[in-house]
């Protein structure tokens, strides 16, 4: 029986470079994101290089949305990993904290923080029965108080401390949760954050593909409710 994963963001960026990884890996691959078009072009390189991949369109804040994710996996017989990668980077230009439109929060933490939890709570059982792996990826805003960035890093810090939490919770049901963050890169997300700049200085996320490597043969039982770092001398962040 093959693997199956479920990459949220998926249709470009870190998402897009970690499915792709994940195919080559021989994992059945459930992908979700918001744009249809990318999605679906994705789906179809992922597929015509011998993958089996279904995507489905939609914002994972939805609940209806998570439910179809929920029972495509059904179908697959259950979930080894799942990657909460789908981010909302918020207002843009980026602005004070002091002064951010408590509706852009909102958004902000919908995405960022309840609908990841969410979506491991629809996906729990198919997680447990294959003791499957969470990854929540945060970013190196969680910790840094850098201005302008304080409603997408409070949004991650607190998906690390559930992250951690999930970790310590989960840890008798079989299912692995950590946290990583990929750092900087040429994305689009990235270029939304800095308008105008040019950011051709970062990597492209396949920088990142190492690190998942080197990730999916660790022991589940020693990693869970770690804290990773995809671009960095030392993967782990902490002990």
């Amino acid at each position: 029986m093959a693997n199956v994963a479920v990459v949220t963001g998926a249709s470009r960026g870190l998402g897009r470079v970690i499915a792709g990884f994940l195919a080559g890996q021989d994992f059945d691959l459930i992908l979700t994101g918001r744009d249809e078009a990318a999605l679906a072009a994705a789906v179809a390189a992922l597929s015509k290089n011998g993958a089996r991949v279904e995507g489905v369109a939609g914002n994972v804040a939805d609940h209806a949305h998570r439910k179809t994710l929920a029972e495509i996996g059904a179908r697959r017989g259950g979930i080894d990993l799942l990657v909460n990668n789908a981010s909302e980077l918020g207002r843009t230009p980026l602005g004070p904290l002091a002064a951010y439109p408590i509706d852009k929060l909102d958004q902000v933490f919908a995405v960022n923080v309840f609908a990841p939890l969410a979506l491991v709570q629809e996906l729990l059982p198919l997680l447990q029965k294959r003791e499957g792996l969470v990854v929540n990826i945060s970013s190196d805003a969680a910790l840094g108080g850098y201005p302008g960035w304080g409603a997408y890093g409070a949004s991650k810090a607190a998906l690390d401390l559930i992250s951690l939490t999930l970790a310590n919770e989960l840890k008798d049901s079989g299912v692995t949760v950590i946290s990583v963050d990929p750092s900087d890169m040429r994305t689009d997300m990235h270029q939304s954050a800095y308008a105008g700049e040019d950011i051709s200085d970062r990597p492209l996320p396949d920088v990142t593909i190492p690190f998942w490597a080197w990730l999916l043969s660790q022991d589940r039982a020693a990693i869970s409710g770690r804290r990773f770092r995809a671009q960095a001398d030392s993967w782990e962040l902490g002990a």
